[in-house]
């Protein structure tokens, strides 16, 4: 493993951002220019994306739609509070660890205890984690680290080390250095304010809620059946739903959860009674529900 050092190059997978957005749209996800261009450069610079944003705005869905645009495996760290080096990274299968020292002792063989200490820290015993899973591949990969604000700052530290060497040293074995370095996409609700030297890492990008026109194109493109009228009352209730004081904002994925349980009920419009009666699906929160009840309701008097 100590040998692993060259780094493989690759052969660009889009001749410009435009080409970004052909391909994304061929897999069903509607990027703008900052998107695309973002993605592009990504690529060309061999540099981490970090997509910043409210929740439900299509931040890790990008990861996925990269993966699948260019044929790359997905390999995901999910974040969370408590997350440490032996799940992010690597740890050792003490269980099979403990059952080859057994075996050794009942079998009684002339075996030192460096050989076996050699044998044990070896790569059967090695259990991969998605950091060390994503820079030991051989194939195309794309990293998604998913909501990186939830972890500590240790955490983080250690994911700025590996990301800009793109390797993993591995006390026992040696040091793991890509072979292809992967495509890392890191999102964040932006719960905590991430360091400096990680921002620095990344290119940046924020995706907002779409505009009206744009989450119209999506709702059109992910709800097959519903007719574009419906589409536009959808949208227009949705993006005026997001202007109040709520405390969780409609996300697009709760909008097209709307739309396709409108379309379940056979509804052809949205009427105010009917938006009511269907706000749980739209909104999480009971006193978001009430307010926009009220707020409805004056529209609709």
């Amino acid at each position: 493993m100590a040998g692993m050092t060259a780094q493989e190059p690759t052969s660009p997978h889009f001749s410009s951002p435009q080409a970004v957005t052909e391909g994304l749209k061929a897999v069903g996800y509607l990027a703008d220019e900052a998107i695309s261009s973002v993605v592009f450069l990504a690529e060309r610079l061999g540099k981490p994306v970090l997509v910043e944003g409210p929740a439900g705005t299509g931040k890790t869905q990008l990861a996925k739609s990269v993966a699948e645009m260019t044929g790359a495996r997905l390999v995901r760290l999910q974040c969370y509070e408590g997350l440490d080096e032996s799940k992010a990274l690597y740890e050792w299968n003490y269980k099979k660890q403990l059952l080859r020292i057994q075996a050794e002792q009942v079998a009684a063989q002339d075996e030192t205890w460096d050989q076996l200490e050699q044998d044990i820290f070896s790569e059967p015993f090695l259990m991969a984690r998605p950091l060390l899973e994503a820079i030991r591949a051989t194939e195309p990969v794309v990293l998604l680290v998913d909501e990186v604000d939830r972890v500590e700052v240790e955490t983080e530290a250690l994911l700025l080390e590996v990301l800009s060497e793109y390797q993993v040293s591995v006390p026992e074995m040696g040091t793991v250095k890509a072979t292809r370095v992967p495509m890392v996409v890191l999102t964040s609700n932006n719960t905590r304010e991430l360091s400096e030297a990680l921002k620095r890492r990344c290119l940046f990008l924020h995706l907002d809620y779409p505009d009206a026109q744009r989450e119209r194109e999506i709702v059109l493109a992910k709800v097959p059946g519903i007719r574009e009228d419906l589409a536009d009352q959808v949208v227009r209730t949705v993006q005026l739903l997001r202007g109040l004081e709520l405390k969780k904002a409609p996300s697009v994925s709760e909008t097209l959860d709307w739309a396709r349980t409108l379309l379940l009920l056979g509804v052809s419009e949205l009427e105010p009674a009917v938006a009511t009666r269907t706000l749980n699906v739209l909104l999480k929160y009971r006193a978001d529900i009430e307010r926009a009840e009220r707020h409805l309701a004056g529209a609709a008097s």
